[in-house]
C-alpha cells in the first residue's frame, strides 16, 4: 500500500506542475524574460527552472536518493528562448521528480539526511525526510504562484 504522505505529496506536486505549465504555455520569450519589478525581481523562465532544481533536490534528499547536480546560481540567470524549450526542461525534471515520488526510494519521514550545501550559510542541512519532502511541494506550490502573478502582470501591462 502506497504511503498516504507520498501520494498527498504527489497530487500536490502534480497540481503545481499543471499550473507552472499553464504559467509559462503561450508566452513569448519576451514574457518568459520579463521582470516585473525591475533586475531585482525573477521571470518566470527564472521561476520555473529555480523551482524545478529545487523540487528535485528537496525530493531526492527526503527519499534518500544521491543528490543530482545543480548550480543554483544558474538557475537565476536563465533566460528562455521560448516556450517549448522551457517546457520541454520542466517535463525532463518532472520524470525525474515522479520517479523519486513513485518509490525509487524509501521515504522515512524520521531519517535524517543532508542537503546540497545552502547558499545562504554555505554549509549543508541535515533535516528529516518529512521535512523535505514538505519543503519540496510547499517551495514548488510558491514559485508557482509567482510565475501566474508574474503572467497576470504581463498580460496586464498594456492595459
Amino acid at each position: 500500500m502506497a504511503d498516504p504522505i507520498v501520494v498527498a505529496a504527489s497530487e500536490v506536486f502534480e497540481e503545481s506542475i499543471r499550473g507552472l505549465r499553464a504559467a509559462i504555455t503561450g508566452l513569448s520569450a519576451e514574457g518568459l524574460n520579463w521582470r516585473p519589478a525591475g533586475t531585482d525581481t525573477n521571470p518566470i523562465a527564472v521561476l520555473a527552472v529555480h523551482a524545478m532544481g529545487s523540487t528535485r533536490s528537496w525530493l531526492a534528499v527526503a527519499f534518500g536518493a544521491p543528490l543530482p547536480e545543480r548550480d543554483r546560481d544558474a538557475e537565476f540567470r536563465t533566460v528562455a528562448g521560448g516556450p517549448e524549450e522551457l517546457i520541454e526542461h520542466v517535463d525532463r525534471v518532472v520524470e525525474d521528480c515522479r520517479s523519486l515520488l513513485a518509490g525509487t526510494g524509501a521515504f522515512d519521514p524520521g531519517a535524517r539526511r543532508t542537503s546540497h550545501v545552502r547558499t545562504s550559510s554555505g554549509q549543508a542541512e541535515v533535516v528529516s525526510g518529512a521535512w523535505a519532502m514538505l519543503h519540496a511541494v510547499e517551495h514548488l506550490s510558491e514559485h508557482v504562484g509567482h510565475a501566474q502573478l508574474t503572467r497576470q502582470l504581463w498580460e496586464q501591462r498594456g492595459s
